[in-house]
């Protein structure tokens, strides 16, 4: 399993799901499927031009590109659909609802797995047209079954505070063009098994779930921006059966035991050629300026030989003695992960913690695992600030 353990403050900035190979093993045999240099090479143009920028007179740029695209507007409540041009990365290319009409969710209490009445955030992911989903008001979302998101949607809760909690949460399966912004997603259950509504006119009988706050199943061009994630189950982001063309961005995921699962299984070798920011079987990872604190078995594992290039991170152990590795290399003897090529280069590393490298030093091996120029590590604390949801105010910037 692909995972890193109980970060109780762990930020993204700009967390790139770089899965653009995962259905195909060549980057030219699918119309779907983008070359990922090209898309290193313009996500570090854009941190270059946004931090540009953030040097303006009287200018409200945050060198962040995502938030410079659309929070310097005062007028951002009437111009929402914006936010759907201002993704990077490989899910830059979900456009959500964009183009279709504004749902208000106006109910958050009558949760109909079978029947969802009109005005619940159920009804609205069903629908089968593109719709951009907001909330009328502060709200707490209980869910008696997993919600099942149609094509096409976007889950929108600036300017309103909305949970969804304390119950199973959100599901999207084999589903395209999907954003959720916005949203507090914590304590999230295994949901039993039975009927679900999955469309507008389909009803479908579902596993019981495993009480992921998102779970991605062969779900392609997801974008997750400015949400907080907090003490489900299972995994707060998995993204599974080649899932692909994803970015999951300013997040912040706090007191979990195992924040992202990315990739099925060792066996399911559709995933080997993903490339990851994050802690991953196979392929090419890039952990970049996240901040670490008092994770309980490791901050960063792998298995079957993945390449983890882990550069300008802040690492903070917990107290105990037997948790100051930051790595864990899984399911292989030392005979086999020293041969795996992990580097730590310009982390910070506080209260005991140490990194285990192994493998290859020299740069160029890393080259493929690199998603974009990290900052450095004394940056860390105010890169990430703004992680997770927003306090929007309608009439002011965001």
């Amino acid at each position: 399993m692909i995972s890193y353990s109980n970060n109780p403050f762990v930020y993204t900035l700009i967390f790139l799901l770089s899965i653009g190979n995962t259905i195909a093993f060549s980057s030219s045999s699918s119309p779907h499927t983008q070359d990922p240099n090209l898309v290193v090479d313009e996500v570090n143009r854009s941190v270059f031009n946004a931090s540009r920028r953030s040097l303006a007179y009287l200018s409200c740029r945050t060198g962040n590109p995502i938030d410079d695209c659309w929070r310097c507007d005062p007028n951002w409540e009437t111009n929402r659909q914006r936010l759907a041009d201002c993704a990077i990365g490989f899910g830059k290319h979900a456009i959500g609802g964009r183009g279709g009409r504004i749902y208000v969710v106006t109910d958050p209490a009558n949760d109909d797995p079978v029947s969802p009445r009109q005005g619940t955030l159920r009804h609205a992911v069903t629908q089968e047209e593109p719709l951009w989903i907001i909330f009328k008001r502060d709200m707490v979302i209980r869910l008696k079954k997993e919600l099942i998101i149609t094509s096409f949607k976007t889950i929108d809760g600036r300017g309103s505070s909305v949970h969804i909690t304390d119950g199973p949460c959100i599901k999207i399966h084999y589903a395209t063009n999907i954003i959720i912004h916005g949203i507090n997603i914590h304590d999230c259950k295994p949901g039993s098994a039975g009927m679900i509504r999955d469309g507008p006119r389909h009803t479908g009988w579902w596993i019981k779930s495993d009480g992921d706050a998102v779970a991605i199943f062969g779900g392609k061009h997801v974008w997750i921006d400015h949400c907080s994630f907090s003490n489900c189950d299972d995994g707060l982001i998995d993204a599974i059966h080649g899932s692909t063309a994803i970015t999951i961005s300013n997040n912040h995921m706090t007191h979990h035991d195992k924040v992202m699962l990315l990739g099925h299984h060792d066996s399911y070798t559709q995933d080997k050629n993903m490339q990851v920011t994050i802690a991953c079987r196979h392929g090419y990872f890039h952990v970049v300026n996240n901040d670490y604190t008092h994770w309980e078995m490791y901050a960063i594992g792998g298995s079957a030989s993945p390449t983890i290039f882990s550069q300008g991170n802040r690492f903070l152990a917990p107290n105990t003695r037997f948790n100051k590795e930051v790595t864990k290399h899984e399911d292989a003897p030392e005979s086999k992960w020293r041969h795996w090529n992990w580097r730590s280069e310009g982390d910070i590393l506080l209260n005991g913690a140490y990194f285990r490298q192994s493998g290859a030093r020299s740069s160029s091996t890393y080259a493929r695992a690199s998603s974009l120029s990290a900052r450095p590590s004394s940056l860390v604390g105010s890169i990430t600030t703004t992680a997770g949801t927003l306090s929007c105010r309608r009439g002011r910037r965001c």
